[in-house]
C-alpha cells in the first residue's frame, strides 16, 4: 500500500512539473513569429511535446503562411523541413488523444500547406475524425467537410455520412457561413429533395442583415456545381455583393463574373460597380496573375480609352503569362470580339511554349478561340492539329472525343484521316445527343469540303452518318424521364439536330407530357423557343401548369414563358386567365427585374397585345431611361443592341395602341441612324413582283418598293387603289424620295391621306413572308409579323401578306398564275 502511494505521489509531482513546463512551452510556441522559431522549439523539445503542442505548432505554421501574400509564401520550405516531418510523426502517434476540433484543425492546416491528399498523417486524421463525426460541432464538421472536398473525396462514404448528418440536423444550422461550406462539400451525394431543402435554408439565412460576401460566393459555387440557375438565391447573393463593394478586389470580382457566366446570370448594376472599382485601381495590377483577371473583368466593360490601355499592357506582359493566363486573355478577346492584330500576333507567338501544358479540353477551347478570332498562323494550327490528333488517338471519353472532332473540323482544311472516322464510329453508342451533334456537324463539313480523300471515304461517311442518326433516334426513343431528356436537349443545336432529330424530340416531349411540372416548364419553354415549333398540346400544358403554380415560378422565369407564347403568336386555352395571371405575378414583383429586363418584358407583352399601365409608366420616364442609358454602356454589344431595338419597338407599339398613355415617339433619330448604317441589298423577289404589279396596274409609277411608314416600318411594296379599284399614282402624293437609299418616308400618314388620297381610296401594303415568319413546319404566323400587320392596319393600310409556301408552290409555277394570284389579292378587297 505504501509503495502504491509513493508511486502515485511521484506521478502527481511529475505531472505537475510537466504541466508547468508544458504551459511555458505552449506560450513559447504561440509567441513565435516565424516558422524557423517554431522548428527550433520543436527540435529542442521533441521529448516534451504533447499532442496539444503538436497541434498548436502545426496550426501556427499555416497561420504564419496565411499572413503573407500568396507570392511570398514558403509552403515548400515548411513542408520539406525535417522538424515538420517530426511534428507529423508525433501527430500521427498521438492522434487518438487529441480533442475533436484539434484533429480537424490539424487536417485543415496541413492540407493548406499542400501536404499530399493521401499522406499518412492526412489519412490517419480523416479516419479519426470519421469516428467522431456525430459529436463534431457545426464549425468543426463544416471545416472537416471542406477538407474532404479539397482532398477530392467527393463520393467517399465519409462525405455521405457528413451529408446524412446535415440532412438530419439541417434545421439547427443558423450560420450561413457553415451552411455554405457544407453545401459545396456534399453536393455530389445529395438527392433532389435534399438539394431543395438546402436551397430553402440558404435563402432563409441569406436574409440576415450581415452576410459575408464569401458566403454568397460559396452559394453561387454550389449552384454552379449542381448546374442550377436558381434566381431567388442569385438575386440575394448579387445584393450582398453590391452591399460589400468596399471589400471587393479584382480576384473576388473575376471569380464572381466567372460564376455568373457559368450560371448565365447577369447584373448590369454589378457590372457598373465592377467597372468603377477596377478602373480606379487599374494601375495597381501589374503582375501577370492579377492583370489577367483584370483584363477578363474590365476589358469587356471598359470604354475605348481604358480598353486600349489594357490591350497595350497585355502586349507588354505577354511573355510573362503562363498557360492559364494566355487562355484567359484569348477567351476575353473572343467574348468582346476583339481582333486586335498586334495582341493576337503576340499571344500566338507566346502560345508555342505553352501548348504542351494544356489538357485536352483546354486545347479544344484554345483552338476555338483562335478560329473565332480569325488567327492566320498556319504553323500554330498545324501544331494544334497534331496535339489534338494525339489526344484523339488515346481518348476513351466520348465527350472528349466528340469535342476534339468538332474542333478539328474548325481548323484550316486538311486531309481527314480514316482513324478519325473510325474513332467517331467507336464512341457513337455511348454519346449523348450533344456529342452526336458535334460529330455530325464535323462529318457533314468534311464531306461537303471534299476533305475525305481515302478510298470509299464518301461511302464510309454516309454509313457513319446513318449509324449516328440511328444512335440519336434510339437515345430519344429510350427516354422515360422528361427532366433528363430536357437536360440533353438544352445543349443541342445546329443543322443536324434541326433536320434529323427535331421532330422525334418533339414527339418524345409529347409522349412525356404528363411529366411537365412547374420545375421543368422553363427548360421545356426554352427548347420550344429554340426549335421554333408551335405544338398546341405542349403549349397548352405549359400554360395550365404555369397558372396552377404561378406562385412557385420566379417572375424572371415567367418572362421566358411569356416570351415563348408571344414569339410564336399562340393563344392557349383560357388565354385571358393565362396572361392575366402572369401579368399580375410580374407587376407585383417588378423589383426582381433589372432595368434592361423590364424593357424586354414590356416588348414581349406588347407583341402579345398587353400593356400593363404600371409597367409602361415605369419604363417611360426620364429617371428610368437615364438609368437604362448608364447600364447599357456595360452590357455586351449584342444584348445592348437588342435592348435598344426592343425599346424602340415598345415605344412604337405604345404610341399606336395606347395613345391614352400620352407617351411621345422619341425614336426618330435612332431609326434614321439604323437605316443609315444598314446594308440594304436588292431583293430579286421584290423587284420581280414590282414588275408584275406594273403590268397589272398599268405603269411603274403606281407601285413603290422599300417604303418606310411613320414609326419606321418598311413595306416591301406599296400601291394605292381608289374607291373603284383603280390605281392611284404614287407621284401624285407629293412624297419626297430618298435617292440614295431609294426609301420613301411619310411623317404623318393620316394628314397625308386627307390631302393626297381621294375619298374612298385605300393604301395597299404587300408583304412577302419567308420561312422565318412562320413556326417550324407549319403555316402558323409568328408574333413579330402579326404585330406588323396589326400596326400597319392602324396606320391606314390594307395589308396583303404573301407567304412563301403559297408563292413558291407548284400551283404558282407560271407567270400567268402569279399574275392571277396578285390580282386576286389586290382587287379582292372588300
Amino acid at each position: 500500500m505504501l509503495c502504491l502511494r509513493r508511486v502515485c505521489l511521484f506521478m502527481l509531482r511529475h505531472y505537475q512539473a510537466r504541466t508547468l513546463s508544458s504551459d511555458l512551452l505552449l506560450s513559447q510556441i504561440n509567441s513565435c513569429t516565424h516558422e524557423d522559431e517554431v522548428f527550433s522549439l520543436v527540435g529542442w523539445n521533441k521529448a516534451r511535446l504533447s499532442e496539444k503542442h503538436v497541434g498548436i505548432a502545426l496550426n501556427l505554421l499555416w497561420e504564419l503562411q496565411k499572413k503573407r501574400p500568396l507570392p511570398l509564401r514558403t509552403s515548400d520550405y515548411v513542408r520539406n523541413h525535417s522538424q515538420f516531418l517530426t511534428l507529423c510523426i508525433l501527430a500521427e502517434k498521438t492522434v487518438e488523444h487529441m480533442e475533436d476540433e484539434a484533429i480537424v484543425d490539424i487536417l485543415y492546416s496541413i492540407l493548406r500547406l499542400n501536404v499530399e491528399d493521401h499522406d499518412s498523417l492526412a489519412e490517419v486524421l480523416v479516419t479519426e475524425a470519421w469516428k467522431r463525426l456525430e459529436r463534431l460541432s457545426w464549425p468543426a464538421l463544416s471545416k472537416f467537410a471542406l477538407c474532404l472536398y479539397k482532398q477530392h473525396r467527393r463520393f467517399s462514404p465519409v462525405i455521405g455520412k457528413v451529408a446524412q448528418i446535415v440532412d438530419m440536423k439541417l434545421d439547427s444550422i443558423q450560420d450561413i457561413r457553415i451552411l455554405s461550406v457544407l453545401m459545396i462539400s456534399i453536393y455530389d451525394v445529395i438527392s433532389q429533395s435534399f438539394q431543395d431543402r438546402l436551397l430553402q435554408k440558404a435563402g432563409q439565412l441569406l436574409e440576415e442583415k450581415e452576410v459575408h460576401f464569401n458566403s454568397a460566393k460559396r452559394i453561387l459555387q454550389f449552384l454552379q456545381n449542381v448546374k442550377l440557375r436558381y434566381h431567388p438565391l442569385l438575386e440575394r447573393c448579387n445584393k450582398i455583393f453590391l452591399k460589400n463593394t468596399s471589400r471587393l478586389d479584382v480576384h473576388s470580382i473575376s471569380h464572381i463574373f466567372g460564376l455568373y457566366e457559368q450560371l448565365r446570370f447577369d447584373s448590369a448594376e454589378f457590372r457598373l460597380v465592377a467597372k468603377q472599382l477596377l478602373s480606379e485601381a487599374i494601375d495597381d495590377y501589374d503582375d501577370p496573375e492579377t492583370f489577367a483577371k483584370l483584363f477578363f473583368t474590365l476589358a469587356p466593360l471598359a470604354g475605348s480609352t481604358v480598353r486600349e490601355r489594357l490591350l497595350v499592357t497585355a502586349v507588354r506582359m505577354a511573355e510573362e503569362f503562363n498557360c492559364h493566363q494566355v487562355l484567359v486573355i484569348l477567351k476575353t478577346m473572343q467574348k468582346m470580339k476583339c481582333r486586335d492584330s498586334h495582341l493576337l500576333k503576340k499571344m500566338t507567338s507566346v502560345l508555342h511554349k505553352h501548348l504542351d501544358s494544356y489538357h485536352v479540353l483546354q486545347l479544344v477551347k484554345l483552338t476555338q478561340y483562335l478560329v473565332v478570332l480569325r488567327c492566320h498562323n498556319l504553323e500554330l494550327f498545324a501544331k494544334l492539329k497534331m496535339l489534338l490528333f494525339g489526344f484523339l488517338k488515346s481518348s476513351v471519353v466520348p465527350a472528349d472525343t466528340a469535342a476534339i472532332i468538332r474542333v478539328l473540323a474548325m481548323l484550316p482544311p486538311f486531309q481527314v484521316e480514316e482513324i478519325i472516322i473510325n474513332k467517331a464510329a467507336a464512341v457513337l453508342p455511348q454519346c449523348r445527343l450533344h456529342h452526336l451533334n458535334c460529330i455530325a456537324t464535323a462529318l457533314v463539313k468534311w464531306n461537303h469540303c471534299d476533305q475525305l480523300h481515302w478510298q470509299n471515304s464518301s461511302e464510309l461517311c454516309v454509313q457513319l452518318l446513318q449509324k449516328l442518326n440511328d444512335c440519336g433516334f434510339q437515345r430519344l426513343q429510350k427516354a422515360n424521364s422528361l427532366n433528363l431528356l430536357l437536360e440533353e436537349l438544352t445543349h443541342v443545336n445546329g443543322e443536324w439536330f434541326e433536320e434529323v432529330m427535331n421532330e422525334e424530340a418533339m414527339a418524345m416531349c409529347q409522349r412525356l407530357i404528363d411529366q411537365i411540372t412547374w420545375a421543368n416548364v422553363i427548360q421545356l419553354s426554352s427548347f420550344l423557343m429554340k426549335t421554333n415549333y408551335c405544338c398546341p398540346s405542349l403549349l397548352d400544358r405549359i400554360a395550365s401548369v404555369t397558372v396552377e403554380n404561378i406562385d412557385k415560378i420566379h417572375p424572371f422565369e415567367i418572362y421566358f414563358i411569356l416570351f415563348l407564347f408571344s414569339a410564336l403568336n399562340y393563344n392557349p386555352a383560357a388565354t385571358e386567365e393565362f396572361f392575366e395571371s402572369c401579368i399580375q405575378h410580374l407587376t407585383s414583383n417588378l423589383s426582381c427585374f433589372e432595368t434592361h429586363h423590364l424593357v424586354l418584358l414590356g416588348h414581349v407583352l406588347a407583341v402579345a397585345g398587353y400593356f400593363p399601365p404600371v409597367l409602361i409608366m415605369r419604363i417611360f420616364n426620364v429617371f428610368f431611361l437615364s438609368k437604362l442609358d448608364a447600364q447599357l454602356e456595360v452590357l455586351p454589344d449584342t444584348l445592348k443592341q437588342r435592348v435598344r431595338l426592343h425599346l424602340m419597338k415598345l415605344n412604337r407599339a405604345v404610341c399606336l395602341e395606347c395613345p391614352e398613355f400620352h407617351i411621345p415617339w422619341f425614336h426618330e433619330r435612332y431609326c434614321q441612324h439604323v437605316i443609315h448604317n444598314s446594308r440594304r441589298q436588292i431583293n430579286p423577289l421584290r423587284q420581280h413582283v414590282h414588275r408584275m404589279l406594273t403590268e397589272i396596274l398599268g405603269g411603274s409609277h403606281y407601285a413603290r418598293t422599300s417604303v418606310l411608314t411613320p414609326y419606321y416600318y418598311e413595306i416591301d411594296i406599296e400601291c394605292v387603289l381608289d374607291e373603284n379599284k383603280k390605281p392611284f399614282s404614287c407621284m401624285a402624293q407629293n412624297i419626297l424620295l430618298d435617292d440614295v437609299k431609294r426609301i420613301h418616308l411619310r411623317h404623318d400618314i393620316k394628314d397625308e391621306a386627307k390631302k393626297a388620297l381621294p375619298p374612298g381610296a385605300q393604301r395597299i401594303a404587300l408583304e412577302f413572308l419567308d420561312s422565318k415568319a412562320f413556326s417550324k413546319h407549319s403555316r402558323h404566323l409568328k408574333g413579330e409579323p402579326a404585330v406588323k400587320k396589326r400596326h400597319l392596319e392602324m396606320l391606314g393600310y390594307h395589308v396583303v401578306q404573301i407567304p412563301h409556301f403559297e408563292w413558291n408552290s407548284m400551283v404558282m409555277s407560271t407567270k400567268g398564275e402569279q399574275l392571277e394570284y396578285l390580282r386576286k389579292h389586290l382587287y379582292g378587297i372588300q
